[in-house]
């Protein structure tokens, strides 16, 4: 395992960014401008491969809150009015800003959350890909006529902006999960207030703000308050301002952000957790379903909602595709993410460290074999391979977001299905067969939002519908799914001629 190295922010400081704002990223950002600290607490961003603090960024508290949903609310209605073309162009050039600080970008996502280049280069990807499609929703879907029954009738159904939409992001890829609900939001004419999880408040807020007020945003429409979740979440979410409040994290934590949006008639949009399968019937090309095994379960340290919880195997392919991935997985370089042959970088933070070792060591304890890792130095957590797993392991029952890779025999496509339903969880999967008609089959009856057939499940394309069922969430993100959440539906009639009426 390598050691971290002290190259921070690849020789330069956080705040020497070019990105950066001119007094650094200690501010909340209000109305169009950034807000010092003052008496506020202060956030410690820790860059997880070090454990040495990063920068520090003020704690929003319920006033500020407050204050970020009123200026929100009164900038709304004048930046609904603008033309749909000048809205995309400022999302417009907000993606192209995002590219042009892609290497600044890339050490953010290594000091802040731990990502090595390739997710570096994967997230800028994805959100300059959901900001485009994004851009392009501010010219689409205006209303539509409907023939009426009653004579004479005219029917227009009109799309308008929700209004204020209310975000709370999470770490493991915080520019692009703010970016897809950030951009069209504001092409489609809402103002957003923004909380960004408190282990990236940088690349999951601040830096979309800095970005935006670039491209000429006007003062008010993007607003971005980091703070604790157990200090101001509850508040930000069960706000009556917002008419729209968007979640991605926990199924836990989610539940109780859409309980009280709905008790505050605030309509929530909900992508939680996974424990997503990756099944390979017997007739799989062995080769390709451990390629994507390997992938699926390993990148960005398995610490993504669409990540390989389990891989089902059938019990003619078990011990070589066992063997085979934890070869892979012995293979794959740990390090410091700002090294740029690192592919393996820490897990984000001590508590989820020890939920995953926890987990192995529950599962080890009840009959499974470590093929390969098993151990962790500090948040380096090595890639792990588990034979002899069961559905009910704490590592194959719960979600575990970490690199680690259990692997549960099967002896029919029945059985398969089965095990793979077998979780309150609904996100995504995937199926590998050389019979597209049977993987097909076996993907129809998955209970899930999302199967990839010969593939593994981190799959995002902006313009796909991306969601879950159950526990994994309501609703779904990209394109004209995200565009009907983010907007309102309001029939107008108009009785062209005299009507009848019985009295």
């Amino acid at each position: 395992m390598t050691a971290p190295s002290n190259s921070a922010a690849r020789g330069r400081d956080v705040d020497e960014l070019e990105i950066a704002p001119e007094n650094g990223w200690n501010a909340l950002y209000l109305d169009g401008e950034w807000v010092p600290a003052g008496d506020r607490e202060l956030i410690d961003v820790e860059n997880p491969a070090t454990r040495t603090t990063v920068t520090r960024v003020p704690s929003g508290t319920e006033d500020d809150v407050d204050e970020a949903y009123a200026i929100a609310e009164e900038a709304q209605a004048e930046w609904a009015e603008r033309p749909p073309q000048e809205r995309a162009a400022i999302v417009s050039e907000a993606c192209e800003l995002l590219g042009e600080y892609a290497d600044d970008l890339a050490t953010l996502f290594a000091v802040e959350c731990g990502g090595v280049q390739l997710k570096a280069d994967f997230e800028i990807q994805l959100a300059q890909g959901t900001m485009d499609v994004g851009a392009g929703l501010a010219m689409r879907d205006g209303g539509r006529r409907k023939d009426s029954v009653t004579p004479g009738k005219e029917n227009l159904l009109v799309r308008e902006p929700a209004g204020v939409v209310g975000v709370i992001t999470p770490w493991n890829f915080p520019l692009y999960l703010t970016s897809r609900v950030v951009a069209p939001a504001i092409a489609l004419g809402n103002s957003v207030v923004l909380k960004p999880d408190e282990n990236t408040p940088v690349t999951g807020g601040l830096v979309l703000a800095k970005a935006f007020e670039e491209a000429g945003l006007p003062d008010g429409i993007l607003n971005v308050v980091p703070g604790y979740g157990h200090e101001i979440g509850d508040h930000f979410s069960g706000h009556s301002v917002p008419s729209v409040m968007s979640f991605t994290g926990s199924s836990e934590v989610g539940r109780g952000v859409g309980q009280r949006a709905v008790g505050s008639y605030t309509e929530p949009a909900l992508e939680l957790g996974g424990n997503n399968a990756h099944v390979v019937l017997e007739d799989a090309d062995l080769e390709r379903a451990i390629d994507a095994g390997a992938f699926g379960s390993f990148t960005h340290q398995g610490q993504e909602c669409i990540s390989i919880n389990r891989h089902l195997v059938h019990e003619s392919l078990y011990d070589e595709y066992v063997a085979g991935l934890a070869d892979r997985a012995e293979q794959l370089p740990i390090g410091d993410p700002l090294e740029e042959e690192t592919l393996v970088g820490p897990v984000i933070n001590e508590s989820q460290r020890d939920k995953i070792v926890g987990f192995v060591e529950e599962s080890v304890a009840s009959g499974a074999t470590v093929e390969a890792g098993g151990g962790h130095d500090g948040l380096f957590v090595e890639p792990t391979v588990l034979s002899d797993v069961t559905g009910d392991m704490p590592i194959a029952c719960n979600e575990h977001f970490g690199p680690i890779a259990p692997v549960i025999p099967f002896e029919s496509d029945e059985e398969a299905i089965r095990i793979a339903n077998d979780t309150e969880y609904g996100l995504s999967g995937s199926v590998h067969s050389t019979d597209v008609a049977r993987a097909r089959d076996v993907a129809d009856a998955m209970e899930t939002g999302m199967v990839h057939i010969n593939d593994q499940p981190l799959n995002d394309e902006p313009h796909i519908a991306f969601g879950g069922v159950g526990a994994s969430g309501l609703g779904r993100y990209n394109d004209e799914w995200i565009l009907e959440t983010l907007t309102t539906l309001k029939w107008i009639s108009i009785q062209r001629e005299p009507r009848e009426y019985p009295y």
